[in-house]
């Protein structure tokens, strides 16, 4: 008999039984499976990769201590976005103000975007620039949706909103970003007029 593949949903549940059992183990595994996620994430809302490698480590001490509380009817995924987008928005509030990254200061970091050898080098820096000047709620929905590939339903879940809300707060991403975008990429050809940027970037 074939044996069934353990679905992300199950491994996470698996993962997370144990976690509350005291295995260290199991949690070093949730931390390896979802670290550069949430890095993916966090490093989109706030200014600097150390700041969102911070909020990325509170996030699972949170995780371990609130272990007992996870409610096994939701998604662990949605609980631990949850979790960390609302460590990086206190973060956001308790400075007000928060710089975004010059994309002169981004130059020999292109290593930490995963990018098609075909799409201009510099592309990555100033998709990453222009998604940092986004409005927060914009900004948020569209890193969970667009950049993580997460179901609108999900989304909407982790940001407490309606699901036409996230709809709207995309897709005003999506517009925002492309009249930011427009001028350097149709130069490149990397602009289509269906989609807002190539998939291998997003």
């Amino acid at each position: 008999m074939t044996k069934v593949k353990e679905s992300e949903k199950d491994t996470d549940y698996r993962l997370m039984r144990a976690v509350q059992n005291g295995d260290m183990v199991a949690f070093s595994e949730l931390v390896d499976r979802y670290k550069n996620r949430l890095m993916n994430v966090i490093g989109r809302m706030l200014s600097s990769p150390d700041e969102a490698e911070d909020i990325v480590q509170e996030t699972f001490v949170r995780v371990y201590q609130h272990r007992h509380s996870f409610n096994f009817q939701h998604c662990f995924s949605t609980w631990i976005y949850t979790i960390g987008l609302n460590l990086a928005r206190n973060e956001l509030r308790k400075r007000k103000k928060f710089k975004h990254y010059d994309i002169s200061e981004m130059q020999g970091n292109e290593a930490e975007f995963a990018v098609d050898a075909k799409v201009p080098t510099r592309l990555p820096e100033i998709l990453d620039a222009a998604i940092k000047e986004l409005p927060e709620k914009y900004r948020a929905a569209f890193v969970l949706r667009d950049l993580q590939e997460l179901p609108y339903e999900e989304v909407a879940k982790i940001l407490d909103i309606p699901l036409g809300t996230v709809k709207s707060r995309v897709n005003r991403a999506r517009m925002m970003l492309r009249e930011k975008l427009r001028p350097r990429l149709e130069s490149n050809n990397a602009l289509s007029k269906s989609t807002l940027l190539p998939v291998s970037i997003l």
